[in-house]
């Protein structure tokens, strides 16, 4: 659902893949970080692109009430042994948007927990989204945002699952 001060031409979409911290994580090595990783999701970054550009500050614009649904379930990450060769993929009305793959992420998965556990405490139940793909709607030409009646479908390989949303107005 798109909050009624969201605009039809500014509602952008970005699967990413999430992951789960299981135990609570502090001051960790590269070496270490997959060990504190629970589990991954699919999540879907929604932004308000007008709102985001309007400060530095992005949370507003990718905080709003219904943006970034997670799930359909939690994988755990014994199950994905190698994250790096899951593909995130995309499609808006059947037409596919985003196909890209996590190997392709500009930081590994263990170097994104690490960094963020220096200095910051990471409790069990922390979720981190990782960055999107090419090809989100903003990157189209002429670009192209969610419109109530969109159906939108979000996946990423290996049974982490698909997120289906039919675009509403709160």
């Amino acid at each position: 659902m798109l909050p009624s001060n969201v605009e039809y031409d500014e509602a952008d979409y970005e699967v990413e893949l999430a992951l789960v911290i299981g135990r609570q994580c502090k001051n960790v090595s590269v070496a270490e970080a997959a060990d504190y990783i629970l589990g991954y999701s699919v999540a879907n970054d929604v932004t308000a692109r007008k709102h985001q550009d309007k400060t530095s500050q992005w949370s507003y614009a990718k905080g709003m009430d219904g943006f970034c649904p997670l799930g359909p379930c939690i994988v755990s990450s014994e199950l994905v042994p190698d994250p790096r060769i899951l593909n995130l993929k995309t499609s808006l009305n059947g037409k596919i948007m985003q196909d890209g793959s996590a190997d392709d992420m500009i930081f590994s998965i263990p170097e994104i927990v690490s960094y963020l556990s220096q200095g910051h405490t990471l409790m069990p139940g922390t979720v981190i989204i990782t960055g999107t793909p090419c090809g989100i709607g903003i990157s189209q030409s002429p670009p192209q945002f969610l419109q109530p009646g969109d159906q939108l479908r979000v996946s990423i390989s290996h049974g982490l699952g698909t997120q289906i949303c039919e675009i509403g107005r709160a």
